[in-house]
């Protein structure tokens, strides 16, 4: 297999998984909670679209960037909004 070949396997392979821990998230009823997030502690891309993976947050508190909550907890938390 050539480089491009694997790759390109390995790409498909991520993209599945990503699909996959998504599916595994909402059946554990989690939600998206932005504006609490650390530097550096961010669980994927930001609303903006200026990066599209975990732990690339630059400031705390970043209304942009987001984790995963339990269901209901973001609306309790100093500074956490759902996607609107």
């Amino acid at each position: 297999m050539n480089k491009k070949a694997k790759f390109l396997t390995l790409m498909a392979t991520g993209i599945t998984m990503v699909a996959t821990a998504e599916s595994a998230l909402a059946k554990k009823k989690m939600e998206k909670c932005y504006g609490v997030v650390k530097a550096e502690k961010n669980d994927c891309g930001d609303k903006l679209g200026k990066h599209s993976c975990a732990g690339q947050a630059t400031m705390d508190g970043d209304k942009n960037e987001w984790v995963y909550v339990p269901k209901g907890l973001c609306n309790k938390l100093v500074g956490g909004e759902l996607d609107s």
